[in-house]
């Protein structure tokens, strides 16, 4: 590639101070790019001064994009936190004529203010508990439903809420309904997290600096960053893989410790970690990880497990408990073909065992067959495309796919195969199944959709998903391919691992050599 200019980086790992030579233009080598430059005054020229901008970095780019983008997910779901007076002069909230369906605004923070119980004075996570079919056969105890970190992030922001409710009520800031202060205060964390997620794969990204903007703009942003709090894991999991690719393995572990504390995702990062470096023979540095997260994660949650074992159980109960998700390929079988499913019959509160183990050796498997793979391609595979072969895995044979999960696969896709209109086109296409489920929940009789639509289009996120899951094991095997390694690095969230020779290979029949890259 042709260099603008020439220019020696401060640093390596600064992202920014990347010369002109070292950088990957994306309106040279990304149609999308080129096209959208065109309003612009075109592509970056061959002889452009590249990297002496002293406020618009690339990286403050991205963020400014996440920014708006981060708004439009705010005024997608601002119909929901409307309030209108009723005949008894009282504030409800505006969900009438379900509105957070046929506004495709709906929020789970919204309701679950008061079914977590947030709104009861003295309430704390864990230990407060509430008896769900009071005086009915399937009455049972409930406590908060979430794990740790994201049941204390939320106990906090109704704390805030509140607070701002008394000091509103004196005449001093807007006083809406506190369940509305509660939702603008949990989206701008929300947000906040979203805007660590892009900064740590803009520097993860290193030479393709601008691919970021992809995690910036997504469709899935829009749609998902304040359907729930999974955006506090995908900061704490970008922001390890951050931590691990500066050589740093126990700040990585703690991080990835912090977000296996708010979601289940982070952990998952592990074992392609461990299996790498047992590959190029820095097994000591994964280790160190690993003891950092298991302790992290052992020091957030073990106040609350001792203090309150019942409300501490209640994640793993409830996800023991619970059947197939509405967005789930079990569901979509059962649906089509009036299978009763693998547990028929069962009692409330009965877990669904077969259903389980059979979501859980399927998991078990796929992560086998990418063991198989990290330890047997001729050229050691990257991190991050291991990650999202791992969570990817996860989501399809998993018996829950919530619609916000999808923002988990975001950043990882964007390390691993940054092609940028063939991930504009699954995000698209993941965010679009939002409309079908709001309108299937709506009901045929209230007009909504039949089943069949959402369904239909659970199937095509599934299909788009294994599509990137089989381009980059392509990739992978043909690492000339991989965009990554053609633009000059190894592995940018390596770490340890970047440009290590391999120590542990295995090996099938005929030896084969590793494929050169371009």
């Amino acid at each position: 590639m042709a260099s603008p200019s020439q220019h020696t980086p401060a640093s390596a790992d600064d992202t920014d101070s990347l010369g002109p030579d070292e950088r990957v233009y994306p309106t040279w080598t990304e149609p999308l790019a080129k096209a959208a430059s065109r309003p612009f005054g075109g592509p970056v020229g061959r002889h452009a001064s590249v990297g002496r901008q002293w406020f618009w970095t690339p990286l403050r780019v991205v963020l400014l994009l996440a920014v708006v983008t981060l708004s439009f997910a705010w005024i997608a779901k601002s119909p929901c936190v409307q309030q209108y007076t009723d005949q008894n002069g009282v504030a409800q909230l505006d969900w009438r004529g379900s509105r957070q369906f046929t506004a495709m605004c709906y929020s789970d923070t919204v309701p679950l203010y008061t079914a977590e119980r947030l709104d009861q004075p003295g309430m704390f996570p864990y230990r407060t508990s509430w008896v769900d079919d009071e005086g009915k056969p399937t009455e049972h105890v409930r406590y908060m439903e979430y794990p740790v970190l994201t049941g204390v992030f939320q106990w906090l922001n109704a704390k805030m809420a509140q607070g701002w409710t008394v000091i509103a009520q004196s005449g001093w800031l807007p006083n809406p309904m506190t369940v509305i202060v509660y939702f603008n205060i949990t989206a701008l964390w929300l947000a906040l997290a979203w805007l660590v997620t892009a900064w740590a794969v803009a520097r993860l990204a290193r030479r393709r600096v601008w691919d970021a903007a992809i995690v910036a703009v997504s469709p899935l942003v829009v749609v998902h960053a304040f359907t729930n709090f999974d955006t506090l894991a995908t900061a704490f999991a970008t922001a390890g893989m951050l931590a691990w690719a500066r050589k740093r393995p126990v700040l990585a572990g703690v991080l990835l410790g912090l977000g296996g504390a708010a979601k289940l995702y982070p952990l998952f990062l592990l074992g392609p970690l461990l299996l790498l470096c047992w590959r190029t023979g820095k097994l000591k540095a994964g280790l160190s990880t690993l003891i950092a997260t298991l302790a992290t994660w052992a020091a957030v949650n073990a106040p609350i497990a001792l203090l309150y074992p019942a409300g501490w159980r209640e994640f793993f109960r409830l996800n023991t408990e619970r059947g197939v998700d509405p967005d789930s390929l079990y569901n979509v079988v059962a649906q089509w073909t009036n299978w009763p499913g693998f547990d028929p019959g069962l009692a409330h509160g009965q877990a669904p065992e077969v259903l389980n183990t059979v979501s859980a050796v399927l998991f078990l498997l796929c992560c086998l067959a990418i063991g198989y793979v990290t330890l047997s391609a001729p050229t050691r595979p990257r991190l991050a495309q291991l990650a999202f072969l791992v969570v990817a895995a996860f989501l399809l044979t998993n018996k829950v796919w919530s619609p916000q999960y999808s923002l988990w696969l975001v950043p990882l896709a964007v390390l691993a195969l940054p092609r940028w209109r063939l991930l504009l086109a699954w995000m698209a296409v993941d965010a679009l199944v939002w409309a079908p489920r709001m309108y299937f929940y709506l009901g045929t009789d209230n007009k909504g959709l039949p089943i069949d639509w959402f369904l239909g289009a659970v199937v095509l996120r599934d299909v788009a998903v294994v599509a990137l899951c089989v381009i980059i094991l392509k990739e992978i095997y043909r690492p000339a391919r991989d965009l990554v390694r053609r633009a000059g690095d190894d592995d940018p969230c390596g770490g340890f691992l970047d440009g290590a020779p391999d120590v542990r290979v295995l090996r099938f029949g005929r030896r084969a050599d590793p494929v050169p890259v371009a």
